[in-house]
């Protein structure tokens, strides 16, 4: 099986690629690529993204083709894609990251800034937290409710339809922390730094 990890240099995603070939071992041949062509023969894909949505998103924008490329391989193809973080939030019709800025369009929503009260809570959200799997999801599998995972960032996914949520964490309010519709699969943690638990994320998703 052959899983590209997108390199558009959307920031330092070595911990991605660690992890994943870490959980892969020699099973699965995991390949760091930006090549339309590799992406596209692809069995399964995965999006990271670091930084802000915008910039983020004119990176994808910048390689020829990627967004594309991608769009055919999610959308219709329908075969597995995995977003962390910002990955996740490129899900969206539109962010609103330093300029209102198109997203995928894959899951319909927006990303906005996390209401922080007034300052009552800290952005960004850094740290540990706790989440809510609120449905079934294949990437849950043999993970506990309320297991803690490993949060950096200051904008939220707000998905129109309340069915695609796999889980919540609380963050000055109910924000969405992942997410599944069909093939697509998206997580605003960061289960590369969410130690064990995390990795088995990961080898859920390789598992499909």
């Amino acid at each position: 099986m052959n899983v590209s990890i997108v390199d558009y240099k959307s920031g330092n995603i070595s911990s991605v690629i660690n992890s994943f070939k870490e959980v892969a071992e020699d099973k699965v041949n995991i390949e760091v690529t930006s090549d339309l062509n590799k992406i596209k023969l692809s069995d399964k894909v995965v999006l990271p993204g670091q930084g802000s949505f915008k910039s983020c998103i004119d990176a994808l924008n910048k390689i020829n083709g990627l967004k594309e490329t991608l769009n055919e391989f999610a959308m219709t193809n329908k075969k597995p894609l995995f977003g962390i973080c910002v990955g996740l939030q490129m899900f969206a019709d539109i962010g609103y990251e330093e300029s209102e800025t198109q997203g995928l369009g894959w899951i319909s929503g927006k990303v906005s800034k996390i209401d922080n009260q007034n300052g009552k809570f800290k952005l960004p959200h850094i740290g540990w937290n706790q989440i809510n799997i609120v449905k079934e999801s294949k990437i849950f599998k043999d993970i506990n409710d309320k297991s803690h995972m490993y949060f950096v960032h200051s904008y939220e996914f707000i998905p129109e339809d309340k069915n695609v949520i796999s889980a919540t964490t609380d963050y000055s309010s109910n924000i969405v922390c992942s997410v599944e519709k069909e093939n697509i699969f998206g997580t605003q943690f960061h289960p590369e730094k969410s130690d064990k638990i995390g990795l088995k994320i990961i080898n859920n998703f390789l598992n499909l």
